[in-house]
């Protein structure tokens, strides 16, 4: 945003006293506004020249004077760049405050950061989930922890922070704390979204993340492929704890329910279709979007089995669901029942419902989308990891087309001679021609 005009001037202003020396002063304009004030600082009139409004002569405190009004200017002009590039409006006073340091309170980042976390807690359920609560809970414990290692205090000011705070945070994730890059990078991110607040409020004009560069390494999350679904279906388990957790697993693997989603289905979520078949109508807890799953017949027999449960009959839901904790630890134990080499987890159920059960089976990828609740597309293909027994179906397709024979290119050919033949003699009788 550009100002309609800009001036700066230093001048001299005698004192009510006769005095040689007199105090310099600075004085801002901003769209014909203008503000004074004082640089603290004085000097004799008969050695100042008002023309250049810098001190005359070669002499030491001359040379000091002039560096330190210079620095004066460029100080005011880079303020003035941020703020134009901010796109937020300039005003002459808002420059004095700046040089006087009234800018902003001088907020501390663990204690904006507290007050974001207080006001998140209070909004849990109306917009927030408790477990991105967590989340930030423990990226702010762990920014406690740094500043206090680094720094020996209990916090420090925002117009402290800078591009090299943010790279010694980064280092102390993956150091000190072992954190993955992506881990890392999750809690640089919520980090991240505390300094924008500031920036929104502020606090500071200067982006210390501005020139911050990183990368997420990129997972490949399979899916189970349709024969270790089958496997793990027809598993038997000598405990009921065990068959429970499979169970819920495996009902996610046909519905594309979440864990939380799960955990709180209700029976009076499942409601009667348009087509007169039962379908899961409700709201997604991580971003509240509503999802409308139409019941297919392996996850409809599992809402039928718990229907009695005593845990579904205490809490109203469709299946008795344990903590997210306990239903991990018992899956890791599941694989190794079942000699999969590798460790399932509830979000690998999520996976399996977009790729094995419907990709898979030529439903459309916007559909899936909707079901899964997704925002875009884009959040779904990420989902969407299609099996190699799909790739290698669609490659036999293609052989196929490509190198069909002559012979059936050309019987096919006249069968469509043939087809348009008749078409044509049947017009010809309508019309009599």
């Amino acid at each position: 945003m550009l100002e309609s005009s800009f001036g700066l001037a230093f001048f001299l202003k005698s004192p009510r006293t006769e005095s040689n020396f007199r105090s310099i002063y600075l004085r801002v304009t901003v769209d014909g506004i203008p503000k004074e004030i004082s640089t603290k600082r004085k000097w004799e009139h008969k050695r100042w020249d008002q023309k250049v409004e810098r001190a005359i002569g070669s002499k030491e405190d001359a040379r000091v004077l002039n560096f330190f009004l210079d620095a004066l200017i460029l100080k005011i002009n880079e303020y003035r760049t941020e703020i134009m590039y901010s796109g937020k409006p300039l005003t002459s006073q808002k420059i004095m405050d700046y040089v006087l340091g009234n800018i902003s309170p001088r907020v501390k980042v663990l204690e904006e950061f507290k007050k974001h976390n207080d006001e998140m807690t209070s909004l849990i359920g109306r917009g927030y989930a408790e477990g991105t609560l967590d989340r930030f809970t423990i990226t702010f414990n762990h920014l406690t922890k740094f500043i206090k290692i680094k720094f020996n205090a209990d916090d420090l000011e925002f117009s402290e922070l800078n591009l090299e705070f943010i790279k010694d945070f980064e280092f102390f994730l993956r150091t000190v704390r072992n954190c993955s890059n992506n881990t890392t990078l999750k809690y640089i991110a919520n980090f991240k979204k505390i300094v924008i607040r500031a920036l929104d409020k502020e606090i500071i004009i200067k982006d210390p993340f501005k020139n911050f560069k990183s990368k997420k390494t990129k997972i490949f999350k399979n899916p189970l492929t349709t024969q270790e679904l089958y496997e793990l279906e027809r598993h038997y388990f000598t405990t009921d704890r065990l068959n429970i957790v499979r169970d819920v697993f495996v009902f996610q693997c046909y519905t594309g329910l979440a864990y939380i989603d799960a955990y709180q289905l209700k029976k009076t979520d499942i409601k009667k279709g348009i087509d007169g078949e039962l379908w899961i109508m409700s709201e997604r807890q991580k971003s509240g979007s509503k999802t409308n799953i139409p019941l297919l017949p392996q996850a409809l027999a599992l809402t039928k089995k718990y229907k009695e449960h005593p845990l579904c009959l205490q809490r109203s839901t469709v299946l008795p669901v344990s903590s997210n904790q306990k239903m991990n630890e018992y899956l890791k134990e599941i694989a190794n029942l079942c000699g999969f080499p590798f460790t399932l987890n509830t979000h690998m159920a999520r996976r399996t419902f977009a790729s094995t059960v419907t990709l898979k089976n030529n439903v459309p990828i916007h559909i899936v989308k909707e079901m899964l609740g997704h925002q875009s597309v884009k959040q779904t293909e990420a989902y969407a990891i299609t099996e190699q027994v799909t790739i290698g179906h669609e490659m036999a397709m293609l052989n196929m087309r490509i190198n069909k024979p002559k012979t059936e290119i050309l019987e096919s050919d006249l069968a469509v001679l043939n087809r348009l033949e008749k078409e044509i003699k049947t017009i010809k009788e309508k019309y009599n021609m």
